[in-house]
């Protein structure tokens, strides 16, 4: 009789509540991206959905984000989204399609997708289970089921999702 494999702990899950058109969400980058340069793969980062309806791109945005993941540069598009909101702002759907365009996704895939709608149902379901949750606005964090509001401030955020990160991976005390 073998001995089983150890039990590796789950990873840490922090879901990140965002709207790509969302201006306090572009502000929130730098965070998102030193949590991922600290855990690496320890720590799963989650994008998840809650276009505001005053941005009328967000849910456009959205579900190009879910193309983007399909095609397997979901983060690199979100960043490349939220560093340029004013485009989309201006622009709309084909800013979309050009961004896929300059990271070497498929452009025409996304084309496709903006209008077949096939990533429609992640969106709402994200954007639903946000308000089951309490999300009502963006970037809101939620790691081991502690909802943080960033969208008020994001003062000290980063360091509290740390601290609790940190916990999560000692394991059990």
């Amino acid at each position: 009789m073998s001995d089983p494999s150890p039990v590796r702990p789950a990873v840490p899950v922090l879901d990140v509540w965002c709207d790509l058109q969302c201006p306090d969400c572009r502000g929130a980058l730098d965070d998102v991206r030193a949590l991922r340069a600290r855990y690496g793969d320890r720590l799963e980062l989650r994008l998840r959905h809650f276009p505001l309806e005053k941005n009328k791109h967000s849910f456009a945005a959205a579900q190009a984000a879910e193309e983007a993941l399909e095609q397997g540069r979901g983060w690199e598009f979100v960043e490349a989204v939220l560093g340029r909101v004013q485009e989309l702002d201006r622009a709309g759907e084909p800013f979309l399609v050009e961004v896929a365009r300059e990271l070497g996704l498929d452009a025409e895939e996304f084309d496709t997708a903006l209008i077949d709608g096939r990533h429609i149902l992640i969106v709402d379901a994200d954007q639903a289970e946000g308000k089951a949750i309490g999300v009502s606005g963006t970037p809101t964090y939620v790691i081991d089921g502690e909802r943080l509001d960033g969208g008020k401030s994001q003062d000290g955020l980063r360091e509290r999702i740390e601290r609790i990160a940190d916990r999560l991976l000692a394991g059990p005390e």
